[in-house]
């Protein structure tokens, strides 16, 4: 019975140093509101039986409270009006499967919790036409218009097709990823491209259905965001993600969900490796 007392004075210890790092208005709630769109698998989505929110993100945000010492409040919100919901108050931060690009970080502060790319794919049916992501040089591949990827994708073609003489790239921007495998599967695209750590989990779903096109074609990171007002916040944040990777508890979320080799390997702040 006392050890069980000391380890749990311990653990209450621990918790409290982090705790102590937030700010006023988090202390006195109690809690964080989070902005989150769970629309995507497997990072965030809804159990279709108990509508339940599950995913990466969902785990560790969890856990991260719980190092600080508060509950989370998930907030459904359009990516779109993530980045304003956040300037006005409305959330305190924002963990959605959101890159951490240079361009958002005149607004934002991320810290990054895991690695990801732009991945091209197509439908399993025409696998040996496109052995390679230069077999897409010409031809119609759709995106969310919502994210990062159209532009990377019409970098890389500048870049990999028209560089070479080969036409290039006709990007299409689609409501969603769900939009694209939608288009994908009655052929109006010719391929796809989606973040390289949701099509494992899609191929599990539907069997048979996509095929994988080389490696990934960006290398990024992504992050939970917060206001650049903020930093108290995502500093103590910072704590508490080296905490949780400390204890094995971070691996264990990735590993749940069969991401272990997006895992990072230290702290990042903004893209770079905290000091």
């Amino acid at each position: 019975m006392k050890t069980a007392l000391i380890a749990l004075t311990a653990l209450l210890a621990s918790t409290a140093v982090y705790a102590e790092g937030l700010p006023d208005r988090i202390k006195s709630a109690g809690k964080v509101i989070v902005a989150n769109q769970p629309n995507y698998p497997p990072m965030e989505y809804k159990d279709p039986a108990t509508n339940t929110l599950m995913g990466v993100d969902i785990d560790l945000g969890v856990a991260l409270a719980k190092q600080l010492g508060i509950t989370v409040e998930w907030a459904d919100i359009g990516f779109e009006q993530m980045i304003s919901s956040l300037e006005t108050g409305r959330v305190d931060l924002i963990h959605s499967g959101m890159s951490d690009l240079p361009k958002r970080r005149d607004t934002l502060d991320f810290v990054d919790y895991m690695k990801s790319g732009a991945q091209f794919y197509t439908s399993a049916a025409r696998k040996e036409e496109f052995k390679t992501p230069a077999d897409f040089c010409g031809k119609t591949v759709g995106m969310s218009r919502r994210t990062s990827f159209p532009d990377e994708t019409a970098k890389w073609s500048a870049a990999n097709c028209e560089a070479k003489g080969l036409a290039a790239i006709k990007v299409v921007g689609t409501e969603g990823s769900a939009d694209a495998r939608a288009q994908l599967k009655q052929g109006r695209l010719d391929g796809a491209v989606q973040g390289s750590e949701t099509l494992p989990y899609l191929m599990t779903l539907e069997k048979d259905t996509y095929a994988i096109v080389g490696e990934p074609i960006t290398a990024v990171y992504q992050g939970i965001a917060f206001s650049k007002k903020d930093p108290a916040l995502r500093d103590a944040y910072a704590e508490a993600l080296k905490a949780i990777m400390a204890s094995d508890e971070y691996k264990a979320v990735f590993a749940k969900h069969g991401l272990e080799g997006t895992m990072l390997d230290g702290i990042y702040i903004n893209g770079e490796a905290a000091k």
